[in-house]
């Protein structure tokens, strides 16, 4: 699970939530994610992102930074409620080994939460959850995840810089 990178709120987007577009620190952070699941070999080989710009520009910059070739879509969906991303996931007939969604906040944490049964936590922008699952079946994913793991971008740069003395 990817949260969206930061937007930018000064952006001339009309006011349509949805046309809201990645800020400049939300750009670099995408990017900073897509060389992350690469370095780390978790490359997803499909990925599902919100209709949102700002899910759609974190999605293509992440994957571009990255250099994956990974099969990309759109759920209406995940623009959504819990519910409404629960029940997208559940559907998916496909077999997919590493699945990236993409997309907001606070319906990321309330998935999460729900997926794992774990306690309701915030996902900062452009931070990546990986959830493992002790099923292959989409339709019984609630409540059978795992943590691995959670990054910041914030947290990745952190590791990339000389160590102090």
């Amino acid at each position: 699970m990817l949260r969206h990178g930061k937007s930018d709120w000064q952006a001339d987007y009309g006011g349509e939530d949805r046309l809201r577009p990645l800020a400049p620190r939300g750009r670099r952070a995408a990017e900073t994610v897509g060389r992350f699941l690469t370095a780390t070999g978790q490359v997803p080989d499909h990925t599902v992102a919100s209709p949102a710009l700002r899910a759609q520009q974190t999605l293509d910059l992440a994957r571009l930074a990255g250099e994956w070739s990974a099969e990309v879509e759109t759920w209406d969906a995940l623009y959504g409620g819990p519910d409404e991303v629960l029940d997208a996931l559940g559907r998916r007939g496909e077999e997919a080994t590493t699945l990236l969604i993409v997309g907001h906040e606070p319906t990321w944490s309330t998935v999460a939460s729900r997926l794992t049964n774990a306690a309701r936590f915030g996902l900062p922008t452009a931070s990546l959850l990986r959830l493992d699952f002790d099923t292959e079946d989409w339709a019984e994913l609630e409540g059978n995840g795992r943590i691995s793991w959670l990054v910041t971008p914030r947290l990745l740069e952190a590791a990339r810089k000389e160590p102090r003395s």
